[in-house]
This record gives C-alpha cells, structure tokens and sequence, in this order.
C-alpha cells in the first residue's frame, strides 16, 4: 500500500485569446471542471497503477468535495481517512489557459489549509501498513513534517514531492528518504538556477548536501530528470511523446515512480 498525504482541489478550467488586462472582462469559451490537487492526483495515479492506495486530507463538505471524494474511490482509493469540514470549503483552482497554451492559476486552498498533525498522527495506523508514504507542500507544514515522521517511524518510505515551493526548513528535508522536486522547486531549495541537465545535477548535489537525504529526483518535464541516489546519477531521457494536456504530468509520474519502487525496481528502472 501507499499512503498519500495532501490535496484536493476542484480545478475551473476555462480558455481565452487572451489573458484580460486589470479590470476587463473578456468573453471566454470550454469551461470545464476536473478534480486535481497534488495528493488527489498521486493517490488516483498509484491506484490506477494497480497498487493499494490510500490518501489522509480535507475538504469541505460540499459539492465539489463529494465528487472529488467519489473520482478517487472510483478506481480504489481508500478515502476512510479523508475529513470533512463543515465551515470552509474545498479546495479550488481558477485556471485560465489563453490561445498559446500559457496558464494563469490562482488557487483557494479551502479546507486543505485545516489538515493538523494531530489529524494525521491519529491515523497511524494506516503508515504501518504502507510501503511508502507520499507527502507534498499542498497542506500546512505541521502535517507535512507529522507525516514524514510516522513513515519513518513506521518503516515506510518517505518520500517528498515539495510542491509547490515552500520555505522549508531542514530538520523537515531531513526526514525524507527521496526527494522529488522539479526544476523550479529544486532551483528555490538550492539556490541552484535550474536550466539544463548539468544545472540539475548540481542542484541535486546541493540538495543531497543540504538535507542529508540520499535519494534525489529533479524531473525536467519534457527533458526527463536527473536521478542521483548512491548506486547511480545520471539523466533519465523522456518519452517523446505529442502533448495533449500536462495538467497533473508530474503527479502522475510521482505516483507510477514510487509503485515501482515499491515493486522492487531500482531507482533508475523505476524512472524509466
């Protein structure tokens, strides 16, 4: 099993020309709603890998946090632990793509902003019967640093996707046994400015260093990712593939990445 902790978020899709300028109102057309948020997504990816997944967070209880709750349960996640809030609402994202393919996203974090460590340390149980636990920056730090220690106290893996950016400090890097950022994250982590395949290998090393953590994965989007673990670093090459949507990319490949090392493949198999 793998244990997600994290976040819902409704995301309001709708397409432009052109993003307006302060104060106008343009007509826009294809507005379209999918549930996202960073632990949704990896919870939905590990299941839909065919692997036990479970996920611990919050929404409200409305609308948007029941369909949310029922895509998730609809290809097996376990949804047991997830909390419903009476007095704030689920997470949401306004995401407003103009005719070049750019995005402008403002997010509400609703009901994600509630999740405690005391919610998350009442739940461990659930880390005692996982082979790995994945954590995000999605949620209030408490809940971040309450999770990575149950999974370390528990056996589990750690693994920390810290996403989005976060001041973070690092006795909380610490607990980590895999970090996966991506190029823009890692370049806020390290100081390292993150453009090419020989910047992500200096940011990783630079990452290792600062949060003594052994297992760093810098993913590049289409460029693939640097891998750097004690038995192997190195690029791992992309797919070339013709893109339809990013949306939730990375999340996906967090998930499917970590059911393989939960598998029994090595780092750089499960990348590949």
């Amino acid at each position: 099993m793998v244990t997600v902790v994290g976040s819902f978020n409704m995301d309001l899709f709708i397409e432009t020309p052109r993003f307006p300028a302060p104060g106008e109102a343009i007509l826009g057309k294809n507005f379209r709603r999918a549930p996202g948020g960073k632990g949704a997504n990896q919870a939905f990816a590990v299941a839909r890998m065919g692997m036990q997944s479970a996920i611990i967070g919050a929404v409200g209880r409305d609308a948007f946090g029941d369909e949310m709750v029922a895509n998730l349960e609809a290809v097996g996640v376990q949804t047991s632990r997830v909390m419903r809030r009476d007095a704030i609402a689920s997470g949401t994202a306004m995401i407003v793509l103009d005719a070049a393919g750019q995005n402008q996203i403002v997010v509400a974090n609703g009901a994600n902003d509630t999740l405690t460590a005391a919610e998350v340390r009442a739940r461990a149980a659930l880390f005692r019967k996982s082979k790995a636990a994945l954590i995000q920056f999605e949620t209030p730090m408490p809940s971040v640093e309450a999770a990575l220690r149950l999974a370390r106290k528990s056996g589990a893996l750690a693994v920390l996707n810290p996403a989005p950016f976060t001041p973070v400090s690092d006795r909380v890097l610490r607990l980590a046994d895999w970090i996966i950022p991506n190029e823009g994250e890692a370049s806020k982590l390290t100081g390292v400015d993150v453009r090419n395949i020989a910047s992500a290998a200096k940011a990783a090393v630079a990452l290792k260093r600062r949060s003594r953590c052994d297992n760093v994965l810098i993913t590049l989007g289409a460029g693939g990712a640097w891998l750097d673990t004690p038995s192997f670093a190195g690029h791992i090459a992309g797919f070339k593939v013709t893109a339809v949507d990013t949306v939730g990319a990375g999340d996906t490949f967090i998930g499917a990445f970590v059911v393989k090392l939960v598998e029994g493949a090595t780092p750089r198999e499960a990348a590949r």
